[in-house]
């Protein structure tokens, strides 16, 4: 829905709404806002709000510290967790210059931008995560700890999965925030969960997955619990998993529908598209050292390969009809930033269509680690560097400075982990912040 600035204001007036929270994430999938009272958005819609850019990493340096951040009023939503008397609305930012030019590293805008690229081609894509994360217990301070919520598994049910009224709020905050949430259960690991999500525009699908990330947390917060979207954060147990589905519409007809029988050539190739650039793009797929112990396990894809139903390959078309239909890539974690990695997939996939990529071969077997005839995917965040550095298609897909300041902080990661015992990757810092 679209929305002025005076029907928004006559809404804010007539729910009590005191404070709009701009909300952006950084270059690493964090996400950031900054609050500013209600009768001050009309004029951080016409001239922006400024914020010290230096304090965020892999933004700017102290020299060049002022960006803006641009409400994008169709994003508004009430957060409902905060009071219902002088609540609070939220409004995802884009992130420009002073002088108005787009910020290099503002993905909405890269991913706006791609998704416009394949509409003057005649593409539509939709875009539907799958995400998991743990729910852990706090200590008498409210620390988080490692100890799961419940040592339930796959698909448990009450009062083994304790976790279930915990989904459930969370799911119900999220339609009253305007988004769709379509399954949730429990997962493999103790206290792991996921909440899977209606496909919808690129952008939506990213927006949604930042605003629900935050949602989660909120929830589990006020049920004295913490929310970790760590890869692997308990090393013998099941890692969390961002699958993501997606659909390559044009004239409004799935192309994906009846692949397993005849496969559509630009379906096919933009599957094919995006297999040859996953080594390339992994490191934003999968971007912390721990990533990297998920991924060649029974839980996540370790090369790269295809198949029909088979959940061993990195990308799986499974068995749907109708909307449904579509691709599932299985090696993305949500310590992600959706935008960036969207906006890639688009991109490489896109690329395929254009070059009408042949599709390789079904992969028949368990494929989790390198077979014969299968490339792998990168064994460590410093491998996914050294890919990302020698790729051509990633310097076409982003800005240069973008790309340079988030391979140069990924590298310095990989060489701190590096430099631990194996199994200290995962820091008390990182574990409360992710």
């Amino acid at each position: 829905m679209d929305h002025t600035v005076s029907e928004l204001l006559d809404f804010i007036e007539e729910n009590d709404v005191k404070f709009i929270r701009l909300a952006f994430c950084d270059m690493f999938g964090v996400p950031k806002n900054i609050a500013i009272m209600a009768s001050q958005l009309p004029h951080a819609v016409q001239r922006g709000v400024s914020f010290d850019a230096s304090a965020i990493a892999g933004f700017c340096n102290v020299a060049e510290s002022d960006l803006l951040l641009v409400p994008d009023l169709d994003t508004f939503s009430l957060l409902p967790w905060r009071p219902s008397e002088g609540c609070v609305g939220r409004v995802f930012c884009t992130v420009r210059y002073p002088d108005g030019r787009p910020f290099e590293g503002d993905g909405r805008h890269l991913l706006r931008k791609a998704q416009q690229d394949a509409a003057r081609e005649g593409y539509e894509l939709l875009v539907g995560p799958e995400c998991e994360f743990y729910l852990f217990e706090t200590d008498e301070n409210g620390r988080p700890t490692r100890r799961p919520f419940d040592r339930a598994g796959y698909f448990d049910v009450a009062p083994a999965d304790r976790g279930e009224n915990v989904r459930r709020e969370i799911c119900l905050t999220l339609e009253e925030m305007g988004i769709q949430p379509e399954r949730s259960h429990h997962e493999q690991g103790p206290g792991q969960n996921e909440i899977d999500f209606r496909c919808s525009s690129p952008l939506a699908a990213a927006d949604d997955l930042m605003a629900m990330r935050t949602a989660v947390k909120a929830v589990a917060a006020a049920s004295g619990l913490y929310a970790s979207f760590l890869p692997k954060p308990l090393p013998d147990e099941s890692g969390s998993g961002l699958h993501v589905n997606l659909s390559l519409l044009r004239g409004g007809r799935n192309l994906f529908e009846g692949f397993a029988e005849t496969p559509d050539p630009a379906a096919a190739a933009f599957l094919a598209g995006i297999l040859r650039r996953m080594p390339e793009i992994t490191v934003f797929a999968n971007p912390l050292p721990g990533s990297y112990r998920r991924l060649g396990r029974f839980e996540a894809p370790g090369t790269v390969s295809w198949s029909c139903e088979n959940r061993s390959t990195l990308v799986r078309v499974p068995a749907a009809s109708g909307p449904d239909c579509r691709m599932e890539l299985r090696s993305p974690d949500p310590s992600c930033n959706p935008y960036f990695l969207t906006a890639l997939l688009l991109a490489a996939g896109m690329e395929g269509v254009r070059e009408r990529l042949p599709l390789p071969p079904a992969a028949d077997g368990e494929m989790y680690r390198a077979q014969p005839g299968a490339a792998p995917l990168p064994a460590s965040l410093g491998e996914a560097v050294a890919a990302a550095r020698k790729s051509e298609f990633l310097r076409r897909a982003l800005p240069a400075r973008l790309l340079e300041t988030y391979l140069a902080e990924k590298q310095r990661e990989a060489d701190a982990c590096a430099a631990h015992e194996a199994g200290q990757d995962e820091t008390d810092a990182l574990f409360e912040r992710i």
